[in-house]
């Protein structure tokens, strides 16, 4: 904490990440201790991939599109960032759907938003997958992570109202946007888009395991990654380890896009070069985002003319 970015700002870091902080750092207080546990989460998540490919039916070398990113080695153990144990706990949420653990399902979830609010897009996938009381529990199990934090009664957000007004990196879509709409709003319908993507993906796969019996009680992994993706896009910040959420995911050409952009996404670093170097932090080069979201542009366009698309019997 003693070298932060933000020092004058309180930490914008829901409940579940604050509580994960202080049980390894109570263990040692290191940055090295840190990206150790990160490192574990990133080793869960292959092992819980592998059984989720497994109750599909498909080829366990799948897991090697998250195992091989490159994003892993730099933001993991290279920068240690908090986003892989929410999307560890993601993984472990959709492996219990799979397996129909809903209980189990709905708790990791819940512990996956207190984390990072991102993956809270995600909830119409869990609409009639979950029962009422398992979202019960996972309501109280966020509350009573809450609960040493509350002040006065009241639940601190920290800095993240002025993380949505002030803060901006990598963010196209909300650049263009923010000149016709005030940024809280802006927020909102990056949140709004998510729902709005996930209740179609929601839609669509119900629509396929009605008409092919094979796929019937059967969801695809790949709808995880398209929701979170769409809210980023329209988000304030992009940095690049935000795509850590994503990557568990990518296991079909569906996500082919996504898979392309945490590449291109890479070129951003430069950045923290130019900050290495003593220059301002400020916008990034007008070709360094040309070539992430046109990469990424190119890709949907070129599937799109292609007409590829994911085959029906690809369930996870």
């Amino acid at each position: 904490t003693r070298n932060l970015n933000n020092p004058d700002l309180p930490s914008p870091y829901p409940a579940g990440a604050q509580l994960f902080f202080r049980a390894v750092t109570a263990i040692h207080e290191s940055t090295f201790a840190l990206k150790v546990a990160f490192v574990l989460c990133e080793f869960g998540i292959v092992f819980v991939l592998l059984d989720i490919l497994r109750i599909g039916g498909r080829s366990s070398h799948l897991v090697l599109a998250f195992a091989w990113n490159p994003l892993l080695a730099i933001e993991v153990a290279g920068s240690g960032h908090i986003d892989i144990l929410g999307a560890l706990l993601l993984v472990i949420s959709v492996a219990a759907l799979a397996r129909h653990w809903r209980a189990i399902a709905a708790v990791t979830f819940g512990l996956a938003v207190a984390v990072k609010f991102l993956p809270i897009v995600l909830l119409p996938l869990y609409w009639k997958r979950v029962r009422i009381r398992d979202a019960a529990l996972a309501v109280l199990a966020v509350v009573l992570m809450y609960l040493p934090f509350l002040n006065h009664g009241r639940i601190p957000i920290g800095s993240l109202g002025a993380y949505v007004q002030g803060f901006r990196f990598n963010d196209p879509m909300f650049a263009a946007l923010d000149e016709v709409a005030p940024p809280q709003l802006l927020a909102g319908l990056a949140v709004l888009v998510g729902l709005v993507t996930a209740t179609w993906q929601r839609n669509h796969t119900r629509q396929k395991t009605l008409t092919t019996p094979r796929l019937r009680r059967v969801f695809k992994i790949s709808d995880f990654a398209w929701p979170m993706a769409a809210t980023l896009l329209f988000a304030p910040v992009v940095f690049p380890w935000y795509l850590l959420w994503l990557l568990p995911f990518l296991t079909s050409s569906s996500t082919l896009p996504i898979i392309v952009w945490t590449v291109s996404i890479i070129p951003t670093y430069i950045m923290w070069h130019f900050r290495m170097l003593g220059r301002p932090w400020g916008a990034l080069p007008a070709w360094v985002m040309v070539v992430e979201y046109g990469c990424m542009a190119v890709t949907g366009i070129v599937m799109g003319l292609s007409r590829s698309c994911e085959p029906d019997n690809a369930a996870l």
